[in-house]
Formats: structure tokens, C-alpha cells, sequence
């Protein structure tokens, strides 16, 4: 199947928008703590100060898990992208971790049950690690 020359950046751009409205989760959690708890910002100055006062962790927890794994992701896009060795199978698979990724962060953010997050985190991961699997494929076929 074609996939047009940009079509493989699509998936990556969804990922940092799901990145960007955890951020902004964030952003509101943390402001409103700190109104409704009285903290002082410099009373939680580094992450060790934060992680005590805190009592809402779930976004920044997440925030901080979208720099894991997201990261093999945006270079393995990358890579197909500057070696055109993007196909109908690795769009797929980018679109399917997205799709993992947000799960997981809705699991996160929400309810945040141990269980279910780290059996989207799991899935998530073995296409990750798929997409590489092909990605190689795809290069040793263009050598």
C-alpha cells in the first residue's frame, strides 16, 4: 500500500498533541493543589520537595512516561521518514501505538488502575518494539 511522504509524521504529531493536553492536565491539577493546599512553589522546587506535598501525582507521572518510550517512537517515525521506508504496515503500527498511548494516559490520568495501565503499557511497548522489527526489515531491504 502507498503512504504518502509525510503521512508517516501524522502519528508523531497526534502523540505530542496527547503530550501537550497531559501537560495541560497538568498545568491545572498542580495550580489548583497549590491554591487549595496553600503551597508555596518554592516549597516544591525539586522533584523529591514535589513528590511529598503533592497528593495528585497522575499527570505529572504520565507527563514524565511520555518521554520514555514515546521517544524510540518519534525516532523510529523519523528514521522512516528521512529513508522513505515508511509502508502501509509501519503507519499502521505507529497508529496503534498512538492509539496504545492514549489508553494508557487516560488509564493515568483517571482511575489509574495499576493493572489495566500496564496492560496498555504492555501492548504499547510490543508495537513499539514491532515497528522497530519492520522499520529494520525495511532498511535491510532498501541496502
Amino acid at each position: 500500500m502507498y503512504v504518502g511522504p509525510h503521512a508517516i509524521l501524522w502519528p508523531a504529531f497526534a502523540l505530542a498533541a496527547l503530550t501537550f493536553v497531559v501537560w495541560l492536565r497538568l498545568y491545572v491539577v498542580r495550580i489548583g493543589e497549590m491554591r487549595r493546599l496553600h503551597i508555596h512553589p518554592q516549597s516544591v522546587a525539586m522533584s523529591a520537595q514535589a513528590g511529598q506535598r503533592f497528593v495528585d501525582t497522575r499527570a505529572s507521572d504520565n507527563l514524565r512516561n511520555l518521554f520514555e518510550l514515546p521517544v524510540l517512537f518519534y525516532a523510529a517515525l523519523a528514521i522512516a521518514q528521512a529513508t522513505a521506508a515508511a509502508s502501509g504496515l509501519l503507519l499502521a503500527l505507529a497508529w496503534l501505538f498512538v492509539g496504545l498511548r492514549v489508553l494508557h494516559g487516560a488509564i493515568h490520568c483517571s482511575y489509574n488502575r495499576v493493572m489495566h495501565r500496564f496492560l496498555a503499557y504492555c501492548a504499547g511497548a510490543l508495537v513499539l518494539w514491532t515497528l522497530w522489527g519492520v522499520l529494520a526489515v525495511s532498511l535491510v531491504r532498501q541496502a
